[in-house]
């Protein structure tokens, strides 16, 4: 794990500059951002360098590939063990269509995200797939309408 970063005002500026545009020129990024190039290559270097800047990726529109359905899905396993956490997790790594799978606390274990063509194809998937994961207990799902928000907001 990275040590926490002291960062000021210009490295968060950096940071959501890149979160909208990860592909600005460095000329861009230090306009951007109303400082010299030199001194932002040495912020993002370092920022790099601590682990803060963790890679560079490309945002997939999945509503354009064809997934146009995104649920959110709750899960509770009936047992809490080691050997329980893992099977699950192995089982999840294999559905194409869970794109993100976070463990949780309080009273669900794990909550997923699963794109998909259509409810249908959502259904298929939850009835004769996910159901099917050894000691999953129950499910709850809910259809996000819109994001609200994405990216880090915090500062000094």
């Amino acid at each position: 794990m990275p040590e926490t970063a002291n960062l000021d005002a210009i490295d968060f500026r950096i940071l959501r500059a890149l979160q909208d545009n990860a592909r600005l020129s460095l000329h861009e990024l230090s306009e951007t951002v109303g400082l010299s190039a030199s001194p932002v290559a040495r912020r993002m270097r370092q920022l790099e360098a601590t682990g803060v800047i963790a890679g560079y990726a490309a945002l997939i529109d999945e509503a354009a590939l064809g997934f146009g359905v995104s649920v959110f899905v709750s899960v509770k396993l009936d047992r809490q063990v080691d050997r329980a956490l893992a099977d699950f997790e192995t089982a999840v790594r294999g559905f194409p269509e869970v794109v993100e799978c976070w463990l949780m606390t309080g009273n669900r274990d794990y909550l997923l995200r699963v794109v998909t063509r259509s409810l249908a194809e959502f259904e298929a998937f939850l009835t004769e797939r996910l159901t099917r994961v050894p000691s999953v207990s129950s499910l709850e799902s809910s259809i996000p309408l819109r994001r609200v928000k994405a990216g880090i907001s915090r500062q000094p």
